[in-house]
């Protein structure tokens, strides 16, 4: 398990050099980025060798969806490093968001454990994470957000599908990243929000199951008080009762005396 952590966190580390890869291709005034380019390329060989190394080392298979939607992955990070400028073909903005899509589901894939029982600390420092690196794509993409806080109020308010209006994005880059925030960021706060009840809902249930516990010790604790006494009483009637006669020795026919001696 140790020796799978690095890999684990490589993957994940480099599907997200693929999002600012995404506006990055998308706001380079030449109309293409060869940091982005290297970015979709490193992102699929990873995929490619994290699906390998979990083949040999993993002896149950991944279910078919979850092979088709990797491969897709696969495909759609080694065409958006080939395509032309998004800033010039609507097919490849198209191809390439639908790959972000991808990106994302997999990145949640990978965040897996983060689901597990007793996670909610992990959960909210990544909803930290989360807001954190939403709030500087807004402060990078959004002219109407010039420091970082307004990037972080606008990020929240977009992930929580609040709208209060004060900010919005009003650039296509910033706008198609809003829909991330939105799509990444109503999940996160929803784990946690059903990471919390779940808290509480094990709370009440660790009671309830503590007292039927309480309730079968004393139960048990009656039934041997019981079980001893049953067991004195019958043993005070054993004493009363006269002892039982030995019974008669009997003889064996041969070795009843003859009348003829």
């Amino acid at each position: 398990m140790p020796s799978r952590l690095p890999r684990h966190w490589l993957l994940l580390c480099s599907l997200v050099a693929t999002i600012p890869a995404f506006y990055l291709e998308l706001l380079s005034p030449g109309g293409s980025s060869p940091v982005a380019t290297a970015a979709y390329l490193i992102a699929a060989l990873t995929v490619v060798l994290s699906g390998r190394r979990q083949h040999q080392h993993v002896h149950a298979r991944q279910p078919r969806l979850r092979r088709v939607l990797t491969r897709l992955l696969i495909g759609g990070l080694v065409a958006a490093a080939l395509l032309p400028p998004s800033s010039t073909s609507a097919p490849a903005l198209v191809l390439r968001s639908l790959t972000a899509v991808l990106t994302l589901m997999h990145m949640v894939w990978c965040l897996r454990h983060l689901l597990a029982r007793d996670s909610l600390p992990a959960l909210l420092g990544t909803a930290l994470g989360v807001l954190l690196l939403c709030g500087a794509g807004f402060w990078w993409l959004e002219p109407l957000t010039p420091t970082l806080a307004d990037g972080l109020w606008l990020a929240f308010t977009t992930a929580a599908t609040v709208g209060y209006g004060d900010v919005v994005p009003s650039t296509p880059a910033s706008k198609i990243f809003s829909v991330f925030v939105v799509l990444l960021g109503f999940g996160i706060l929803s784990l946690v929000t059903a990471s919390i009840a779940a808290m509480w809902v094990e709370t009440t249930e660790r009671q309830v199951e503590r007292d039927i516990l309480q309730d079968l010790h004393a139960e048990i604790g009656r039934l041997r008080t019981e079980l001893r006494a049953t067991h004195a009483e019958l043993q005070a009637l054993q004493r009363r009762l006269p002892p039982t006669p030995a019974p008669a020795p009997t003889i064996a026919p041969d070795d009843q005396p003859s009348g003829n001696s």
